[in-house]
Formats: C-alpha cells, sequence, structure tokens
C-alpha cells in the first residue's frame, strides 16, 4: 500500500475530519481512504454520463435508421382490442 506523507491541511479541515472519524467510529486514515474513494467513485460516474450525454446524438441517428428500415406494410393490431379479449377469456 502505499503512504501518501506531507500533506499540510487546514486545521479546521482536521477538526471535521476528527469528528467524522469519531462519528463512524474509525481512524482519521480510514476516513480519509473512504472519501477519496467516494470521492474518484462519484467523478468516474460523472464522466460516464457525460459519455453517454456525447453518445446520444448517435443513439438517435441509430434509431431514425432502424425506423425508416422497418417495414411498413404490416397492420398492427389494436391493442384495446387484444386487452379486452384477453380480459373475455
Amino acid at each position: 500500500m502505499a503512504i501518501l506523507d506531507n500533506v499540510d491541511l487546514p486545521d479546521d479541515l482536521y477538526q471535521e475530519l476528527q469528528e467524522l472519524a469519531r462519528t463512524e467510529n474509525s481512524s482519521i486514515n480510514a476516513q480519509v481512504i473512504t472519501l477519496l474513494r467516494n470521492a474518484l467513485s462519484a467523478v468516474e460516474i460523472q464522466r460516464s454520463e457525460q459519455q453517454r450525454r456525447r453518445d446520444v446524438p448517435k443513439l438517435l441517428e441509430e434509431i431514425g435508421r432502424r425506423r425508416e428500415s422497418r417495414r411498413t406494410d404490416i397492420e398492427w393490431p389494436d391493442s384495446t382490442a387484444l386487452i379486452r379479449e384477453d380480459r373475455d377469456r
């Protein structure tokens, strides 16, 4: 495991870490690791959301192509009639 040394924390931030660690019944080191993992996980989620937003135009284009290639000579039954028929059984 890597060691992170010589990190200068403001006194108020260190006090908050101590209080958080005390309320969570853990050490300050464990609390810092947990906070860093949560922060990195949040960053990764944000990146994946941004990637999905960039992919939206591609997805819309693909949907359009599929819609255009779909057969139009098919007569689809009315869903209301199908539901009524199923209820009458």
